[in-house]
């Protein structure tokens, strides 16, 4: 016998050594192998699936927000109401929240719209620039009806230059204070906006505006 063949039927012996090892290990652990490969198939399926279903629901809650508020600006704000209220996608939620205060208040009920802005100010999930925009807008719906302390302590932390709504939140404390009939104060906080260079034109337009209404009623100097 040659060289070339004992290393012919060595090969041959070690390949039948090895398919006998192989069937003991199948017979032994077949369907424990089969068992994990189905499983691993099914998770990847679920994941997947659970993918999908996230984009879907993502998808439907967005069709149903951005509806709702085409409602709310077409006037329809018992439908919008109602919309924005089955939206429960976290993506979406409290967007719809912050929108149906709006609604609410848009219909002409203010105290229920401060009641919906503070239950959504009070919840712990609420992102917190969500929860700085309700506070604003509950400060815009209190301006004529509350104290402007009262107000300043809702809304003090803005209160400084280079924080998120410091103009806002100035605008609300003076127009509270113009309602007061505290010139003074009111006098100062929109001379505060006028003088914000980085203050939108809308706000400080508004603003001295006030001036001119506020400046007959302060002390001749």
């Amino acid at each position: 016998m040659t060289h070339l063949q004992d290393e012919s039927l060595f090969r041959e012996v070690d390949e039948e050594v090895r398919q006998d090892e192989y069937k003991k290990i199948w017979d032994r652990y077949g369907t424990l192998i089969t068992g994990l490969a189905f499983a691993l198939v099914l998770g990847v399926a679920a994941f997947k699936g659970w993918q999908y279903y996230q984009v879907k629901q993502a998808e439907d809650a967005s069709t149903i927000y951005f509806d709702a508020v085409s409602k709310a600006n077409a006037g329809k704000m018992d439908d919008a109401l109602a919309a924005f209220a089955a939206i429960k996608h976290p993506g979406f939620e409290q967007l719809a929240k912050v929108r149906e205060a709006a609604a609410i208040a848009e219909k002409g009920d203010a105290a229920k719209a401060v009641a919906a802005y503070d239950a959504l100010i009070a919840d712990a999930k609420t992102d917190p620039e969500l929860a700085d925009l309700a506070r604003i807008r509950s400060g815009y719906l209190l301006a004529d009806t509350a104290k402007p302390d009262e107000l300043l302590t809702r809304l003090g932390k803005f209160d400084k230059d280079g924080a998120p709504w410091h103009n806002e939140a100035r605008e609300i404390f003076g127009l509270a204070a113009w309602k007061a009939k505290d010139f003074a104060m009111a006098d100062r906080y929109f001379n505060a906006i006028f003088a914000d260079k980085d203050a939108g034109p809308a706000i400080r337009q508004r603003a001295q505006v006030m001036i001119q209404l506020i400046a007959p009623e302060l002390p001749k100097k």
